[in-house]
């Protein structure tokens, strides 16, 4: 029995090269030009199942038809704002007391 990973329906996340180094338009900086475009996006799988790793169809939320391969299933946003920088926790209190300061003064 072979196990898929994904099935028709899942959403997915797909990635492709657009425009391979040198194919790129002359005139953008040299240090865009040193790197491919791509596209990563995520969907519906159109496909009936899939591996990652599968070159696939996906529907995106708004019904384009893209295809890509597939390298994540099931999606979410994993990042964050960083650690809390302590100077920055009390500029707001700081702020405040400067403006209440002028106000005094006026």
């Amino acid at each position: 029995m072979i196990v898929m990973d994904a099935r028709r329906g899942d959403w997915v996340r797909i990635h492709k090269t657009i425009l391979n180094v040198g194919e790129r338009a002359p005139n953008i900086p040299e240090d865009t030009q040193s790197v491919p475009l791509e596209m990563w996006d995520k969907g519906f799988l159109v496909n009936e199942a899939a591996n990652k790793g599968d070159l696939v169809e996906i529907e995106t939320y708004i019904g384009r038809k893209v295809e890509g391969t597939l390298i994540e299933i099931n999606p979410y946003w994993d990042h964050d704002y960083g650690k809390a920088v302590p100077e920055l926790l009390y500029i707001g209190r700081q702020a405040r007391e400067l403006l209440e300061e002028g106000e005094d003064n006026e």
